[in-house]
């Protein structure tokens, strides 16, 4: 079987294909986490816990099976992923904001199994919490951490370990083709079926040299910031459907700025890197999976829009039962079929 695209989807799925036996080629055009899996941030948290849904339902299972995922591709590649389930704590900016979270407090208890918790806390004024106007703070204990640039690489590893053929550049497709090539996999398959299925949105991230790898990723007024393993901090990430240049980072300083006003211990810390890039966006703002329809052979998996690497175990899994054994578990809202039902009644 063939997988394109060097990606998170693509290597996890090609990773998950080839624990089943299967012979696997993966062929990256350009080079492996060449588009947005190549960034910086590696939150790997959950939706609120209320309004469930079959995402967020698929959503919890990945997240919940991700440290023996990665722990099973540590153990193949020898290399460490970064990843770790600290948690995550969210500032609550006023009372109306406060009530919501206990509310969730209680169907996390229900909804979560009682494998997490979600709870309304108070705050210490530690160094490491965000700034919180009514001195409440959401914990969650589902939310993880994971280097995307280690975690591609272990995963990489453990491909060539076990003996998949990983080809830069062109190569012959062998067998069933699954498809994980991002935004420009977004625009083929619109191109394809005449119709837009989703498109790309640019992002832009940083990260500082701040050692802070055994506390919790924080999550501030739409801002990711995030705790690494090799001792920095992640800063993640704008969201623009407009721009001129790709690879352009004008925006990092702002970002630097929001996350230095909610945790102050950030001052001065030094840049490690900056970040821009594309990250495909599906018109459901579900994952598309499953058989490229009019296409026998060929099966797509995209649109991970900030919830990649958080969906990528399960993800994997799915797709490996359905291109492997048939098994199709893939949720309708995910489906390619569904997408094109919902465009053609606009």
């Amino acid at each position: 079987m063939t997988v394109r695209g060097g990606g998170i989807f693509g290597l996890s799925i090609a990773w998950a294909c080839l624990r089943r036996g299967a012979k696997v080629r993966l062929i990256e055009t350009v080079a492996l986490g060449a588009g947005s899996s190549g960034g910086l941030v590696g939150a790997l948290s959950p939706h609120v816990p209320e309004a469930w849904n079959a995402k967020k339902a698929f959503q919890l299972d990945s997240l919940l099976m991700a440290g023996d995922w990665w722990a099973a591709v540590e153990a193949a590649s020898g290399l460490p992923s970064g990843y770790a389930r600290l948690g995550r704590l969210q500032p609550l900016p006023d009372d109306r904001a406060v009530e919501a979270a206990r509310r969730r407090e209680a169907e996390a208890a229900e909804l979560w199994q009682g494998r997490a918790v979600w709870q309304v806390i108070l705050a210490t004024g530690a160094d490491w919490e965000p700034a919180t106007p009514t001195g409440w703070l959401v914990r969650d204990t589902l939310s993880a951490r994971l280097s995307p640039r280690m975690g591609l690489a272990a995963l990489a590893t453990a491909l060539r370990e076990g003996g998949a053929d990983i080809v830069i550049g062109e190569g012959a497709e062998d067998g069933a083709v699954i498809h994980a090539t991002g935004t420009a996999g977004l625009a083929e398959l619109s191109g394809a079926l005449g119709t837009t299925v989703g498109s790309g949105v640019k992002g832009q991230a940083l990260s500082l040299q701040h050692d802070a790898r055994s506390q919790p990723q924080l999550f501030v007024d739409g801002l990711h910031i995030v705790p690494h393993a090799d001792g920095t901090v992640a800063i993640g990430s704008t969201s623009e459907s407009s721009w001129t240049e790709e690879g352009t980072d004008a925006q990092v300083d702002g970002l630097l700025s929001k996350a230095i006003a909610a945790v102050p211990v950030l001052a001065g810390a030094e840049i490690a890197a900056r970040w821009a890039g594309i990250r495909p966006k599906a018109a459901s703002r579900a994952p598309l999976l499953g058989a490229w329809p009019g296409r026998p052979g060929h099966h797509i998996a995209n649109g991970g829009f900030k919830i990649g690497f958080g969906m990528a175990p399960k993800v994997a899994e799915v797709m490996a039962d359905l291109v492997l054994t048939g098994r199709d578990a893939i949720p309708n809202d995910f489906r390619i079929e569904t997408l094109l039902q919902k465009t053609a009644r606009r």
